[in-house]
């Protein structure tokens, strides 16, 4: 059974940091697209940034337009874990954060410089809050 769970969110100031975890279960993230997702109050769920697959040349990574030089994401294989590294923080970044994976083990996914897409993606764990308030 596939599952993935989220932590790390929590309240930081404008311009701080917070790091999110997707701890992944019940398959092996390095064959698996990973996506960060976020939705904010009253809006849509939104691709925040994601993580190939790993093949010989490594892993792609892409970004929304709106956090590109603050996000990173990355992937820690001896833990099964993919990271979210977020620094200058928003207030606008404020949302309930979302990890999920792709809906198969293939390349094909995150390769191509834009966000991830909510359809590419099958299994979504149970989200993380994150506040951004002084």
């Amino acid at each position: 059974q596939l599952q993935l769970v989220e932590s790390g969110g929590g309240l930081v100031q404008p311009g701080g940091s917070l790091r999110l975890s997707c701890a992944v279960s019940g398959f092996t993230s390095d064959y698996y697209a990973i996506g960060w997702f976020r939705q904010a109050p009253g809006k849509e769920r939104e691709g925040v940034s994601c993580i190939s697959s790993i093949s010989s040349s490594g892993s792609s990574t892409n970004y929304a337009d709106s956090v590109k030089g603050r996000f990173t994401i990355s992937r820690d294989s001896t833990k099964n874990t993919v990271y979210l590294q977020m620094q200058s923080l928003k207030p606008e970044d404020k949302a309930v954060y979302y990890c999920a994976a792709a809906h198969s083990a293939s390349h094909w996914y995150c390769i191509h410089p834009q966000p991830p897409q909510l359809y590419e993606y099958a299994d979504w764990g149970q989200g993380t809050q994150v506040t951004v308030s002084s």
